[in-house]
Parts: structure tokens; sequence; C-alpha cells
């Protein structure tokens, strides 16, 4: 078969492979040629679909067929190379495909073709070459293939598709018998970094020895390579990858500095394919290539960061069909992605290719999209807050059992600061994180151990320069008005200063007026007070009726509708001050959807609920909403957590969702915004680390057990807080207590 000579590539892009799918019977229309959606047509808030063409599909080129193309990679902005996978006795090839782009209707032809062949100038056939990833490298006179057979990495010369060079494998990653790796799970997915000094090869499937968890996600490896553009490479490390449930990883791109762009995709029998993208950072990961098993480790920082950019079910369709049941038509058996050029808006062009595993149930189909990938959130400031930083007051803690905990034992001298479970402002509208007003919750975690705390607000100045937290004077809640019409700890005292054993109160908003909201865990309740802390009216329960075993309006006999501190952990306020947006942090205890979490309106000039409610749904029944803020409009910023500390952290993060774009029955979007378990800090602010501190130094963590106050500033910056719970919580340093810790993170395309 002839060859053709390639021209040198104006961009080193890379692509991968993978063949999780299999073939079902046919359902439904053959698919149309080619489409063009309105440019930019939205798949998630990072990713838009601006063209697809199934003009490669059942084509043949010198003989061959077009198909089990599993690979992309540019030669330039309209070129590119396919690999095919291969089977049988066809011999294995590239496609040299060129692409129309712009603002003409997208379409992809093939105009070339080349044979690879084993040193000896035999080609490779499906025998011994199931071609899956595909590297250009930066001089564009070879090409970088992986292949699954055994598996294996080659250079191929692009004048004659010559094998030069082939390059180490480690033992346990040979397919079994041989090795510990699965048929047809091996090397889906091949990259390079731009200056050609790193490979990485990402196993599609888990080794023996790795296996899935529970859930059903793989626990894989990917395999750093070091070495130079046409010299010789060689393993330096491993990384963990955890996939979705069902899922493989099938492509990789590096984008530079240890980071990358996924692709995972899966198959279900008369449902069709998932495709999933994702931006994954190494920041900071150990390599694992000495852990017998995946599956021991337990630390969240030891896996890949993930970071979901587009699940391909929910862009546009766009017209096209399908030849299978799929639940998207526009879906396919992808299985390659390059990343191209630059656009104005700062995207990048991003095209995908599917794998038609030569079925005639299956679409070889290009697609062009436009993702954005905005680089990794970092650590700009943090300032810790003693947990032994006790305030003036009363002796308090004396319901407490007299026991030693992380080295404190009540009663303690005086009122702690138990964290901080809302911090907004010092004045309404303000953008400082210089300056705020910090609120811890009721205290001790419970109405009958909490009497003796005192319910206060803290005018707090961090110094990030000296890394501490000045306390500088209180608000004390109290109600001297008798507002509250139910009994409280200082019934008859003339300040009726508010307790723990009165309110659990856990978020704080100024309102157009300048006083402050509080939402509280025990009713739930609304509680109104002015800007000194008094209390104006009397609190306000939920209108529908919930409420909490510890409910003053809980009538004798009546069952709670919620359970205990699961009421208002979270309130946004509007802009203007005159919206509240209080959220319950739990399910409602007979709710048939647990991942519920019910966001209602409140109108501060009525002094009522509007009777609209939305539904925001956390990721799994067991994860609460920490707190929540306006970012902007009617854009809230919600923080999503487990229960968990330290090491055992799984789930700290800050999700974006929308008022104004809820689906029908009220259910919200979301939009990961950052993982707090995974923040770099390039500066080094969190280091030096202090004996024993977990979660500092390059790859920082927030793995505090009740991260329970978020507040956004101007642009990307974001303020995040923790109640420590005093004294239980040693998620930074085991067997001492938790300090209060306040960080300000940059969070780059946060309000994209």
């Amino acid at each position: 078969m002839p060859s053709t000579r390639w021209p040198a590539p104006a961009l080193a892009a890379v692509a991968v492979i993978a063949m999780f799918a299999v073939t079902v019977p046919a359902a439904g229309a053959a698919t149309s040629p080619d489409s063009q959606p309105d440019l930019g047509a939205p798949c998630s808030a990072d990713v838009a679909l601006r063209g697809f063409t199934d003009s490669l599909d059942k084509t043949t080129f010198e003989g061959t067929p077009v198909g089990g193309l599993s690979a992309v990679a540019l030669l330039r902005d309209d070129r590119a190379l396919a690999l095919a996978d291969n089977t049988g006795t066809v011999p294995a090839r590239l496609y040299e495909v060129a692409l129309t782009t712009g603002n003409k209707p997208f379409s992809a032809e093939v105009v070339g073709m080349t044979t690879l062949r084993r040193p000896d100038g035999v080609p490779y056939t499906g025998a011994d070459f199931d071609g899956e990833g595909l590297i250009i490298e930066p001089h564009g006179k070879t090409v970088l293939a992986s292949s699954e057979t055994e598996p294996s990495i080659r250079r191929f010369r692009l004048s004659d598709g010559r094998q030069v060079a082939s390059f180490d494998v480690p033992a346990r990653f040979r397919v079994t018998p041989a090795g510990q790796a699965q048929v047809n799970q091996t090397f889906e997915s091949l990259t390079a970094t731009s200056d050609g000094k790193v490979l990485f090869a990402g196993m599609e499937g888990p080794l023996s020895a790795d296996g899935r968890d529970a859930a059903g996600s793989g626990l894989q490896r990917i395999l750093r390579y070091e070495g130079t553009s046409g010299g010789t490479y060689t393993p330096a490390a491993q990384y963990a990858y955890r996939t979705d449930p069902g899922l493989g990883l099938v492509e990789l791109v590096a984008l530079g500095d240890d980071q990358f762009l996924a692709m995972e995709r899966g198959f279900t029998t008369g449902v069709g394919n998932t495709v999933r993208i994702y931006r994954v950072s190494a920041t900071g990961v150990p390599d694992v290539s000495g852990v017998a098993s995946l599956a021991t480790l337990t630390d969240s920082r030891a896996w890949l960061g993930k970071k979901l950019l587009a699940d391909l079910v929910d862009c546009p369709p766009s017209g096209a069909t399908t030849k299978q049941p799929q639940p998207n038509p526009l879906l396919d058996n992808i299985e390659g992605m390059a990343l191209g050029d630059r656009l104005e808006d700062d995207t990048r062009l991003l095209y995908l290719i599917s794998d038609d595993n030569n079925s005639a149930t299956q679409i070889t189909r290009v697609y062009e999209l436009s993702v954005r990938i905005p680089d990794e959130a970092s650590l700009r400031d943090r300032a810790l807050l003693s947990a032994t930083d006790y305030q003036p007051g009363p002796v308090s803690g004396k319901q407490l059992p007299p026991t030693t905990v992380n080295g404190i034992t009540p009663p303690f001298a005086g009122q702690p600061i138990p964290g901080f479970s809302a911090v907004i402002p010092v004045n309404r509208g303000s953008k400082s994180a210089n300056r705020l007003l910090a609120m811890p919750d009721n205290g001790f975690g419970a109405k009958d151990n909490s009497a003796d705390f005192l319910l206060r607000a803290y005018v707090i100045e961090p110094d990030y320069k000296s890394g501490r937290i000045d306390v500088k004077s209180h608000i004390s809640f109290r109600d001297p008005d008798r507002k509250v019409p139910f009994p409280i700890v200082n019934q008859n005292t003339p300040d009726r200063l508010l307790t723990g054993a009165d309110f659990d109160i856990e978020s704080l908003a100024w309102d157009g007026n300048g006083n402050l909201w509080i939402g509280e865990e025990f009713g739930p309740y609304l509680v109104n007070t002015d800007r000194t802390g008094k209390v104006l009216r009397a609190p306000i329960p939920l209108p529908d009726g919930t409420k909490s075993p510890q409910s003053a309006d809980l009538a004798p006999g009546e069952s709670p509708t919620l359970p205990a501190s699961r009421g208002f952990e979270a309130m946004a306020a509007s802009e203007d001050g005159w919206t509240l947006y209080p959220i319950l942090e739990g399910a409602k205890i007979n709710d048939p959807d647990q991942r519920r979490r019910v966001v209602y309106e409140f109108d501060v000039r009525a002094g009522a609920y509007t009777g609209r409610t939305w539904s925001f749904r956390v990721a799994d029944p067991g994860l609460f909403v920490g707190d929540a803020s306006v970012l902007d409009g009617r854009r809230l910023l919600l923080i999503e957590r487990d229960n968990n500390m330290g090491p055992n952290s799984q789930i700290k993060r800050l999700v974006v969702t929308d008022l104004d774009a809820a689906a029908p029955g009220g259910v919200l979007p979301r939009r990961t915004a950052v993982d707090l378990l995974r923040i770099a800090d390039p500066k080094g602010v969190s280091t030096p680390a202090r004996p024993g501190e977990y979660g500092v130094g390059e790859l920082f963590s927030f793995p505090l057990q009740s991260v329970e106050s978020v507040l956004p500033l101007s642009g990307d910056r974001i303020v995040v807080a923790n109640d420590n719970n005093f004294p239980g919580n040693d998620g930074r340093i085991p067997g001492r207590a938790d300090d209060t810790e306040v960080i300000v993170i940059d969070v780059p395309g946060l309000r994209d």
C-alpha cells in the first residue's frame, strides 16, 4: 500500500483511544452526514458543540475500510491523523484527515494513508497490533502509537510507516497470563507534553490486583514515561486514577504541569454510551509504583483529582441520528480526543472521534467542540485562630462530661470560639477578606450541653502575613424586648442573652435595611435582629410545617418531619438584601428523594416566605449543604460536604447553581467550582507544616469535618472557613483540637 509523507505539525497535540463498547443490534435511522449547530451550543458551562460530521462513516480509502478509528492527533488546524485499532488481517494504518472548520459546515475527508509496519517492513495486522493511542512527535517525522495487544508503545516513521523503536512496559501491565492486565483494557490512551519530554499512558481498565471499588469505579493507573522527543522513554512513575462507576479511561490529553483532559466512556446494552470529559490534576500526588494494590489507598490525596467539564449526554442532539439505542442520538463509541487552537473567547477547539468497531450498527463520527479549561484553584491566603482562644464571658462547658478530648478538658475558662458556621462582610457589600463578621453555632452541639454558651458574632481581622486571626469585638444576640415566644435560658434577666440551648444558629446575612437574619436549625427558624444583635420579631418557622425534634413548636406527640441538626445550615441573601434563600442541610425524614435539599425563598420586606422552592440534589444522600452565598444575580455558590475529616475526607467542594436555570420540578443544575481537598499551593502559603499536620504543602486540602462558611469576594476569590466542633475535631493534626481556619482561594473561571 502506498505511503504518504506528512507535513510537519504546527501543533503537537495528542489523542487517545478506547474499546469499552460492544456492538448491539441496530435501532433507529441512519445518521445524517453533517450537522452545524449554532456555534457554541452548550453541553455544559465549560463545553459547547460547534459541529459534527458522519462523512467518514462506512467509507473506504485505497481498498481499506475507514473504521475502527480509536485516536486522533492534529497535524495542524485543518489536518489530523486518525489511528485504526485494526481487526483481522487488514494492515494497521493511519489516515490523514482533512477538516473543514470555521464558518463552513464541519466536515472530514480522508486524503492519505500510511501502513504501520514492523522493523522488517511487514505490516502489522489485527493479530499483533490493536492501535489505541497516538502522538505526533514535535519534529513531525515520527509518531508514537500504543497497542492494547501486549500492551506496547512504538515509534513509527511517517515517511514509510516502519517501526524504529519501542519502549519498556512494566511486567505487571502485560495482558494476562503474562501480567495483571485484562484483554482490551490496557493502553487505551497515550499523550505527551508539548516539549515531548514526558509521555503518559493510561490504562482503560484496572489491573487484577487493583480491581474496582464497591461502587464499581475502576482503580486504574496512568504510567508516566520520561525521555526526549525522538529518543528513548523509560517508565518513571505511576499515578492512581479512579473512574466513575462502570466507566473506563479511554483518552488523555496533556495540558502541561501534570494537568490533563481525560475522557471516560462506558456502554450499557439497550441504553447506549456514556461519555464524560474531565479536567484532571496530578499536583502533589504520589508515585504509586510501589503500591501492590490501589484498593489499599484510602487517602483521597493519593488519587488524581478530577473535575467534570461535560457529560456529552447533555449536548444538543443537533439533528444527529443513531443506529442503536442511545440516551442522546449524538453519542456513539467515542474514543479519540485532540486539543486544537485557542479561540477568540479564550476557549480551545476540541476534536473527538468515535470508533464504530467496523460494525453496521455503529457510526464513525467526528465532533468539533469548544472547551474552557480554567487553571487550577490555588491557595491565596490562610489564617488560623487557636482552638483555645477563649473570649471574655462566663465559664462554659459545665454540662459536658469532664472527659479530655484532643488534649482539652471542660469546663472552659470563658467562651471558646468553636469555629465559624457563617462568615459575612462586616459591612454589607464589602468585598474585603481582611475584616469579617464570623458567627459560631450553638456551641457544643446540643440543647442540653450548651446552656452556658452565649450566642455571638465576632468581628475578626485575619492577618494573612502572620497567619493569625485577631478577634476585635463581638455582637451578643439577645432578646430584651421579649420577642421570642417560648422559654429561654436567660428568661428572667434584663438582657435575655441567647444561648446554645435556645437556638442553633448556623447562617447569617445582611438585609437591605442593614439588619441581620439568622438561619437556625432547632426550628428551623429565621431569626431577625438589628445590627447590634437585638431580636426584632418572633422567630419565623417554615410555613409547610417542617419541624425538627428540637422545635419549640413541636406539639406533644407530634412527629418531627426533619432530622435533628438538618435545618438552615445554609442561607444566601440577594445582592440587594431583600430576598433570602435558606436551605435545609439534609433531606426531610419521609422525602422519597433523600438527595433533595430544599431551597426556600423569603421576602424580607413582606416578612414572609414567597411559596417558591427549588430542589438542590447532592451527589449522595449522605452529603450535606454546609453553606450558601449569592455569587451574582440568582446564581448561588454552595458548600457540599461529607461528615469525615483528615485522610478519611472524600467530598468537600464548592458548587455553583442557578435559580433561573432550574429544570422542570425546580431541580437545580450544578457545576463543581472547586474541590476543597485539592487546592494548589504553588507559593507555599500553607507551609512550613506543623508536626503531624495533614493536607498542607504543594497540594493543599481543607479536610476539616464541618466546612460551613463560604463568601465570594470580587473576581474569582472566595473565603472559606470551618466549624471546628470544639474540641472534638482533629482533622488537621491527629490528637490536637482543630483550629479555626480562614482561607482565601483563587478559583479561575468561577464566574464563567
